[in-house]
């Protein structure tokens, strides 16, 4: 890959993972639940954010794999095991997503009871069909990727 793309798809992804940093810790704030709450109450004693921030952990490790295997490919190095290492935790991270979103979305029914959830369930509805399409399309680039290591390097064996 052009170098400029790469970085420029680099500057991407970290304003991707500064603007959900900063959406992380804005949005409690503007809950209507927390409307006349303290700092202290919305942050430490809400245990639904807690699994939600929690839950963040992988979207931000698999940002940075993503980040490290542009930098791979404009090294030229992305026919290597460490870019398949990559490509496999972000699949594992999208997995382990899903998994919190699923506690979340539990979370979300047995708390709100009679209460209208259909906003949060559908959010999580959203985030968890994004995961499967992340964890998917890394499960076959990490597969293909993997099978043109392996022959790259019978090839050079063979030289």
């Amino acid at each position: 890959m052009k170098r400029s793309s790469t970085i420029f798809l680099q500057v991407v992804i970290v304003a991707l993972g500064i603007g959900a940093f900063l959406l992380l810790l804005w949005e409690p704030q503007i809950e209507g639940v927390n409307a006349h709450a303290t700092n202290f109450e919305i942050y430490f004693k809400d245990p639904f954010l807690a699994l939600v921030y929690v839950g963040s952990i992988p979207f931000f490790i698999a940002l940075y794999q993503a980040f490290k295997m542009l930098g791979y490919a404009r090294q030229n190095k992305i026919f290597s095991q460490v870019a398949v290492n990559a490509l496999r935790t972000i699949k594992y991270c999208a997995l382990v997503i899903i998994g919190f979103v699923v506690v979340e979305e539990i979370f979300i029914m047995l708390n709100h009871g009679n209460d209208d959830a259909t906003g949060g369930v559908f959010m999580g509805v959203l985030i968890t069909f994004g995961s499967i399409v992340v964890a998917t399309a890394a499960a076959v680039f990490e597969r293909t990727l993997q099978n043109a290591v392996d022959i790259k390097s019978e090839n050079d064996l063979t030289v």
